[in-house]
């Protein structure tokens, strides 16, 4: 067993055998973590001993079983971890439900352990955006700030370091918050759209999962919810604590909105309790209507943690964005091209296409998620001079294309991103923009969507 730190003996999983499934980004932390508590730790993956011969000689506390996950696995198993990847209808998982092993995962395992206050953060769209703003902010404010989760570090491996009078910053994914018994200090929801029905199957199972976020917080807690936004703003009668809102319509008494040109604070997001003026739209320099709500939210977050309006703005006024997500790579005669390999989902397009008034030929496909793609295409024909589909889901969109009435010829259809590069520099003019959102994911052909948009940015470099 690895060495045990002085508090581990009071940890509840000393001396506890702890099944893990899945030995990638979150499995490997979780290695890493448990045996520190005391933990017998087993890892199971998918993959076979050979190729994971060189991951697992840094692991030699951990018992591996590879290949598969037989139900055999569970014998003596005390707690089921499963990382991000890992579905709950998987029939392992199924096995230690009806054997009432308990299951949870590294998120789980770190909010309950933080020995600082801890802000979540989720939503359909805009997760990482926020929580890296919301981060910056916090940082400026003076404060020791650790950013992680769904993005960055997985906090497990740095919770030695984090003290009590520290800020963590997460993101939260749905596949995270399903397992979830416990909810953050300060919990926000951005919005909640159709995404990832290719795990969650129907609308409610996603949202509900997205909802324990909240319904875990205790009343002095707080829940920031988008007001501008049906599913989140639904989710207001199940929050046990504090509520503030942001919205880039409507002035609230506690929260963020915007009122004209302007992002401003009030009540108990506000650090006096009145009405403060953040910063001038214009002074955002994010692109879109998506971003200044992505903006509002991490003011009414900050605020609602004591940050003063004039940090807020400073932080705001030098935020670059977050790659992958509407980031320029190029100009090439007279063509931008626009890296938002993010966009995993038709309405993250949508939301995309909206902050452009320049022609834009769009590179659309991946892998579908089961998602409605009607409402992008029809948006896309009046603003997009072409699209090119590729990947999985190239012959869907195609196809969607016909249905919404395009014409012949609109849409180019090719296998490979490197393909799609080339055709749509060919159909680009002066002036317009080359815009990767997909709407699929990236599973046809990357890892993640990080790999295609790095692969995005090396095509466009290659021009």
């Amino acid at each position: 067993m690895g060495a045990v730190n002085g508090t581990a003996r009071v940890d509840r999983l000393y001396g506890k055998k702890v099944a893990v499934l899945g030995f990638a980004r979150q499995g490997k932390a979780l290695a890493r973590w448990l045996p520190t508590v005391g933990a017998r730790v087993l890892v199971s993956d998918s993959r076979s001993p050979e190729q994971l011969a060189s991951e697992m000689a840094a692991f030699p506390d951990v018992e591996f079983v590879l290949g598969g996950h037989p139900e055999s696995l569970l014998t003596g198993v005390d707690v089921l971890c499963l990382s991000g990847g890992v579905p709950l209808d998987l029939p392992i998982v199924q096995a230690a439900i009806r054997q009432r092993i308990p299951l949870t995962n590294d998120a789980q395992m770190f909010i309950e352990r933080s020995p600082a206050p801890v802000v979540g953060i989720t939503g359909s769209a805009g997760k990482t955006t926020t929580t890296t703003l919301t981060g910056e902010i916090f940082k400026r404010a003076g404060r020791t700030t650790w950013v992680g989760g769904n993005i960055g570090d997985v906090l497990l491996d740095v919770l030695p370091q984090i003290e009590p009078a520290h800020t963590v910053v997460m993101e939260l994914s749905s596949f995270q918050l399903e397992l979830m018994t416990s909810s953050p200090h300060t919990a926000a929801v951005l919005n909640l759209t159709p995404n990832h029905l290719d795990r969650h199957e129907t609308m409610d199972n996603y949202i509900r999962a997205k909802a324990q976020i909240v319904l875990h917080q205790k009343p002095d807690d707080v829940a920031v919810l988008g007001l501008d936004d049906e599913g989140s703003r639904g989710l207001a009668d199940g929050v046990p604590g504090g509520l503030a809102w942001f919205s880039a319509h409507t002035m609230v008494p506690d929260g963020a909105f915007l009122a004209g040109q302007r992002l401003l604070v009030a009540g108990r997001a506000s650090a006096n309790g009145d009405t403060r003026v953040v910063c001038d739209r214009d002074t955002v320099p994010l692109r879109g209507d998506h971003n200044i709500l992505n903006a509002l939210a991490a003011c009414a977050i900050c605020g609602v943690n004591g940050v003063e309006p004039e940090v807020m703005a400073a932080t705001i006024r030098d935020f670059k964005a977050v790659p992958h997500r509407l980031e320029v790579v190029r100009v090439v005669n007279g063509v931008t091209y626009i890296n938002d390999s993010i966009a995993t989902a038709p309405e993250r397009v949508v939301a995309a296409l909206h902050s452009f008034t320049e022609p834009v030929v769009l590179l659309a496909g991946g892998k579908d998620k089961k998602l409605p793609w009607e409402e992008m295409m029809r948006l896309a024909r009046s603003c997009c001079r072409h699209i090119v589909a590729f990947g999985a889901a190239g012959d869907l969109v195609a196809d969607v294309a016909q249905k919404v009435g395009a014409e012949a010829g609109w849409v180019t259809r090719v296998e490979t991103l490197e393909q799609a590069v080339a055709a749509a520099a060919a159909h680009a003019q002066a002036g317009d923009v080359v815009l990767l959102s997909p709407g699929g994911t990236s599973y046809d052909a990357y890892v993640d969507f990080a790999a295609r948009g790095e692969h995005f940015r090396a095509l466009v470099m290659q021009l």
